[in-house]
């Protein structure tokens, strides 16, 4: 007999899911976009993402961003797996 995940760690495992999920793919987008900004000079999409990087530092600062995206959906990844069980 198998045992199956309670509903309710599910719910909550969803959430933190969603929790690291959106701002995970947010900061992902955001980096590779201004990297791909500095690196050719065109798509700046999400542009207040400039704000957030020291002057100077951009290529760094949008590497930075990319990495901890990753990290992020890595994570949620990792909720959404340990809720299924």
């Amino acid at each position: 007999m198998t045992s199956s995940p309670s509903p309710a760690s599910s719910a909550s495992s969803g959430g933190w899911s969603g929790v690291l999920g959106v701002p995970g793919g947010a900061l992902l987008v955001a980096g590779a976009s201004g990297l791909l900004h500095e690196w050719f000079g065109f798509i700046r999409f999400l542009g207040f993402t400039r704000h957030l990087i020291p002057a100077g530092h951009e290529v760094l600062g949008y590497a930075l961003m990319t990495f901890v995206g990753c990290v992020l959906l890595a994570g949620a990844e990792a909720v959404r797996r340990r809720g299924r069980g």
